[in-house]
């Protein structure tokens, strides 16, 4: 029987297909799906090949969903059939989850992974190399996913990647072993810096005023959540993505999941050995307390490039350290040239590692 694909929120010719996956109430409460996102030709036809030999694995980040198609039409034109998975409770998977991205040990989305990359490699046949590429929380999760499965994938992209803490007023606010603490007694406490906290309650206060916010509403200050408003549309940002699955105020940090980030990330500081080759890109500035929206668009304001720069030498034998100036923490929505710069280091480091 054929697989049920169905047009994707994207359109043509993008499509989705649902991947069951096994509930884990412990460490994905209310998860039973994850979605596997693809060009309609990716699927080769019954008696011929793919369209590419090669193909990539794309793992969003957290408040995040795939919607980059430039980074795909990057890659398609590399060699590489593109393949992006919206992870169990999280983006297209996270809708009517009443707590999209509560994910408690990411361990769990092994199951979505492994079935993502059987559909690549055996329904689909790609015979030839097969790429993880991760952002930020996907970035973390591809690391470790390729250490559990040595041998499994040829390389990966790591795109800012959450190896490390920032030092933000989240962190200075609740210490790594507190968040542990309260995680075993309460997984479900929210843990907000104070802007997302006040950013939350607008939200709710909008929310109580009327049953549906028009579009055209106030959206609110930018710096109540500095990151995505500085880059979406709705705040004079270039990008417009659907804000169901990528909202400002974000989906809030809860205390489980943030306890389990702190597990893997300190795996990492322990080491992963991995013996593929790896590539890590970030931003060259950190943009720290008081940044503006202007520097905003030409800073990573999520993480710290000083502490990615540092962690990625924990990964594995064979690290290559690309920054890429002007950068924002999704590289991939930078403003040219750098957007650009990011999508060119990626296909010739590919290309030089890979052939």
């Amino acid at each position: 029987m054929a697989p049920s694909l169905t047009t994707d929120i994207l359109g043509e010719p993008w499509v989705a297909r649902r991947i069951a996956v096994t509930p884990d109430e412990a460490a994905a409460p209310g998860a039973d799906h994850a979605v596997l996102v693809h060009q309609r030709e990716a699927v080769p036809p019954a008696d011929g090949a793919p369209r590419h030999e090669r193909a990539v694995l794309y793992l969003h980040g957290r408040n995040d969903f795939f919607f980059q198609t430039h980074l795909a039409d990057a890659l398609l034109t590399a060699g590489y059939e593109f393949y992006a998975l919206d992870l169990r409770a999280c983006g297209r998977a996270g809708v009517d989850h009443p707590s999209p991205h509560d994910v408690r040990d990411l361990r769990v989305h092994d199951e979505e992974i492994t079935e993502a990359l059987r559909i690549i490699r055996t329904e689909h046949a790609h015979s030839g190399d097969v790429v993880l590429n991760g952002h930020s929380t996907g970035g973390l999760l591809a690391a470790i996913w390729a250490a559990d499965h040595p041998g499994s994938v040829s390389a990966l992209v790591l795109n800012s990647p959450w190896l490390q803490l920032n030092s933000s007023g989240l962190a200075r606010s609740y210490g790594s072993a507190y968040v542990d603490l309260i995680s075993r007694r309460d997984p479900e406490k929210i843990i907000d810096d104070p802007a997302q906290a006040r950013a939350r309650k607008r939200a709710r206060r909008a929310a109580d005023a009327a049953t549906a916010v028009p579009v055209d509403a106030d959206p609110g200050p930018i710096g109540e959540d500095l990151y995505v408003r500085s880059l979406h549309r709705h705040w004079g940002g270039e990008w417009d993505w659907d804000l169901r699955l990528k909202p400002s105020p974000s989906f809030p940090v809860r205390a489980g999941f943030l306890a389990g980030i702190r597990r893997l990330q300190r795996e990492v500081r322990h080491g992963l050995g991995l013996r593929i080759p790896v590539l890590v890109c970030c931003s060259t500035t950190t943009g720290g307390p008081g940044t503006d929206a202007r520097e905003a668009r030409r800073s990573d304001v999520v993480l710290s490039v000083e502490q990615i720069v540092e962690r990625a030498g924990f990964l594995g034998s064979d690290v290559t350290i690309r920054q890429i100036p002007n950068g924002v923490h999704d590289l991939a929505l930078s403003s040219s040239p750098a957007r650009e710069e990011y999508l060119t280091t990626v296909t010739e480091w590919l290309t030089a590692r890979l052939g």
